[in-house]
């Protein structure tokens, strides 16, 4: 404290009031976070990830430390009356809630953007400093504030994962064959996914051309339209390809899986869940991948639909779902579009369920009542609330997930275990990896939803993981 009040008198005195007195309450950090937010990506995840932990760091710093730990602040004559704060604040000194909340910000942020957090670092630095200059904190108030506030932006990854910076894991190598410019290739290219301000037709080309490029028909299925130029091309299609988001990939994928052809894709959607679990990144990975012949073979989730128009098959890529899930998965990817998935899946969440009707069903030979029913190609990870990324493509398992209905209080139980993360804990929520799954209601008849998209309607559903269906090319 002495050396910082031996400093002489400068502009920065001014301007270090102004920042202490604009981190007040967290203002200056929600500033920041709606000038973060209006970018998307890792930025916007960046933002919401930082104002989460500032509203952690600060409840804690300033409602459960200051009451437990209480400390005269350093006196009035301990620094320059210039310096000084107009109105010093009265509550313990110990510890720093601007500090707490400037470290929990940075962490938090340096977690989504490092480059972001590199750039914030002299602002969180200044203000947690601005504490000591200004004579209302101790030095060893902030920097217990500041560990505090580390701590926090640390645990936010306890409730709300990390994206996986990897692609997932398959031991299978496949045979593909090597596509020069695409020769022999049936591209399907979908040019209303994702960004609109992005033409994934101009992609397709670059990569691909002399590909046969195809658009999908108002009114036709993606299927049924790929399904009806493979029989007419009698044995000249190699390959497939697809540039479009998770429902049009999923589609694409489907018929490639039916014909045995193997697939190059292009990520062009909104969330790209698929390319990303996959490890296509962009059209460069695709090309590349297309170019040298590289594939791998993963697996894919399939499911048999008994209904009263007899019987139907789907494959998916990455969730199928009955009961509520269908809609939560609806309104989870609109809500998605501005916010980041673990967010999002809270809210819709909640909003479903509190809509939702049980089902009545008999689960594995076991009858039951659940809320809604989840089911994944491949194991997932994390096993809580938002199921993020697959470490591997090729475990020939499904992720079976459900919430129960049969006991008391079951969807109250069930959003407060997903918001202390205790749902492995759970008695309503079960998981479990299996390789099929076979669920009949026993209240009428539903429609299952595949990777998004509403499917036929049924009463008899049998679910499958069907090792290495699928050939993807991938470096």
């Amino acid at each position: 404290m002495r050396r910082s009040a031996a400093i002489r008198p400068s502009p920065a005195d001014h301007a270090l009031q102004v920042l202490s007195r604009s981190a007040d309450k967290g203002r200056l950090w929600w500033a920041v976070t709606l000038l973060l937010a209006s970018r998307r990506g890792s930025t916007r995840r960046a933002a919401l990830r930082g104002a989460a932990a500032v509203g952690g760091a600060s409840t804690l710093a300033n409602l459960v430390g200051k009451p437990l730990f209480p400390r005269r602040r350093p006196a009035a004559d301990e620094v320059s009356e210039h310096r000084q704060l107009v109105k010093r604040p009265t509550s313990s000194s110990f510890p720093s809630g601007h500090s707490a909340s400037a470290a929990a910000y940075l962490t938090a942020v340096a977690m989504e953007s490092p480059r972001t957090a590199l750039a914030l670092a002299p602002v969180a630095g200044a203000v947690a400093y601005s504490r000591i200059h200004t004579g209302t904190h101790w030095p060893s108030d902030v920097a217990a504030g500041a560990a505090l506030g580390v701590a926090v932006g640390l645990a936010t990854r306890h409730w709300w994962p990390l994206p996986a910076q990897h692609p997932a894991e398959t031991a299978h190598r496949a045979e593909a064959p090597v596509m020069r410019d695409g020769e022999d290739m049936l591209a399907l290219v979908n040019p209303g996914s994702g960004d609109h301000a992005h033409d994934p037709i101009q992609d397709a080309v670059y990569a691909w051309p002399k590909a046969t490029i195809v658009y999908p028909q108002p009114g036709l299925d993606i299927r049924t339209q790929l399904a009806t130029h493979i029989r007419e091309a009698a044995g000249q299609i190699r390959a497939l390809a697809v540039a479009g988001g998770d429902g049009t990939v999923a589609a694409v994928a489907s018929v490639a899986a039916d014909h045995g052809l193997p697939l190059a894709l292009i990520p062009a959607g909104t969330l790209n869940h698929f390319a990303r679990d996959v490890g296509v990144r962009s059209m460069a990975d695709a090309d590349t991948a297309t170019e040298k012949g590289a594939a791998v073979g993963i697996d894919l989730g399939e499911i048999e639909i008994n209904g009263t128009g007899g019987t139907a098959r789907r494959w998916f890529v990455n969730t199928a779902g009955l009961g509520g899930y269908p809609e939560m998965v609806r309104l989870r990817e609109h809500i998605q579009q501005h916010h980041p998935k673990w967010p999002s899946a809270a809210i819709a969440m909640v909003r479903t369920l509190r809509r939702a009707k049980p089902l009545e069903v008999v689960l594995n030979g076991k009858p039951t009542s659940i809320w809604l029913l989840f089911v994944g190609n491949g194991t997932y990870a994390p096993k809580g609330l938002v199921p993020s990324a697959r470490p591997a493509l090729d475990t020939g398992l499904l992720d079976v997930r459900y919430l129960r209905a049969d006991l008391p209080y079951s969807r109250a139980r069930f959003i407060l275990a997903a918001l202390t993360n205790t749902l492995n804990a759970s008695h309503v929520y079960r998981q479990a990896d299996l390789p099929d799954l076979h669920i009949r209601l026993l209240n009428g008849n539903r429609r299952v939803a595949t990777d998004g998209e509403v499917g036929p309607l049924g009463n008899e559903f049998r679910f499958r993981s069907r090792p290495s269906a699928l050939t993807i090319y991938r470096l």
